[in-house]
């Protein structure tokens, strides 16, 4: 039971990560209606350009430099890029972001090499927070889960009280009345691809601790980022966290887990435990559930869109 209540807190951590890493995606796609495929990417060099900040500066300056440095260039992506192909449609926009993704993957060769690197937790946070019959759980995976709570309630404030937020969503809908106010409509599309691009950058910054930095870890996370976001509904900030969630509940516990497809078969009726109905080959009825945790995300996207096609929260087209 005490190793059940840490897993789970391991993965509710694992979950809001995930989320911090989505919610940026979420907020460029709901604004601006772009799939941003360089979205990981972003991922990926904030948390190299934290590990390098941290390494001279200390992990706190990394917490600030890297997502404004990243967020910089998401803004100058969209600046000078995105808002020249977007008169061409969704799937110009879509193929600049997929061949910025190649780009910021060589990019991160070409500076830092092939060679792994791990991220050092910071002294403040290191140790236990406390532990569960001598199971602990880690004070950094606390600091992560208030950072992603910080973040889920900093962007409810931005987006649906503040008036930027007001600013942003009338501009969706209606830029020429938003214009005609003395707003600059292309300047806030800006910001907010800036905003969801340091967003995932400040994601990297924190999770790089957890994670071994290497150049394949945008193609490691983007597709479950993807996941998480169709699952929960394009464009709904609240389906992606609880997307996020089952997510990384679901497959951290998976990953824990010691039981096999033989033992799992065991709970069908007529089949008694350790055996199989023949249904399995025995040497699949062997594979245990930890080696099959990282399908854990596509099944559930499968299970959600037979179920569900438009995700959690997501809106049907005669509905938006």
């Amino acid at each position: 039971m005490q190793s059940f209540v840490i897993d789970a807190l391991n993965g509710i951590s694992y979950g809001l990560l995930l989320f911090m890493l989505s919610a940026g995606l979420t907020l460029i796609f709901s604004m601006l209606g772009v799939l941003n495929f360089a979205h990981a990417s972003f991922y990926m060099l904030g948390a190299y350009v934290g590990f390098s900040v941290a390494a001279r500066a200390g992990f706190w300056w990394a917490l600030v430099v890297a997502p404004l440095a990243v967020g910089l260039m998401g803004a100058a992506l969209e600046r000078w890029l995105l808002r020249r192909v977007r008169p061409h449609g969704h799937l110009a926009e879509l193929l600049l972001t997929f061949g910025a993704a190649y780009l910021i993957g060589e990019g991160v060769k070409l500076v830092w090499g092939l060679q792994a690197f791990n991220a050092v937790v910071p002294k403040a946070l290191d140790g236990p927070l406390f532990d569960v019959y001598g199971i602990a759980f880690s004070r950094y995976r606390a600091f992560m889960m208030a950072v992603a709570v910080a973040m889920l309630v900093a962007l409810h404030a931005v987006l649906r009280v503040s008036k930027a937020g007001l600013v942003v969503r009338a501009a969706l809908t209606h830029p020429d009345a938003v214009e005609a106010l003395g707003h600059d409509v292309p300047r806030v599309f800006t910001g907010v691809f800036a905003a969801g691009t340091a967003l995932a950058a400040l994601a990297g910054v924190i999770g790089a601790p957890l994670f071994v930095l290497e150049p394949a870890m945008a193609e490691s996370v983007g597709s479950i980022v993807f996941v998480v976001v169709v699952m929960g509904g394009l464009g709904s900030l609240g389906g992606a966290l609880v997307a996020s969630l089952a997510i990384g509940w679901v497959q951290t516990l998976a990953v824990a887990s010691d039981l096999s497809l033989g033992d799992l078969l065991g709970v069908l009726p007529g089949v008694r435990p350790g055996e199989h109905d023949g249904t399995l080959p025995a040497a699949w009825s062997a594979l245990t559930v930890a080696r099959l945790a990282p399908l854990v995300p596509y099944l559930l996207l499968v299970a959600m869109l037979a179920v569900r096609s438009r995700g959690l929260f997501g809106q049907r087209e005669d509905d938006a």
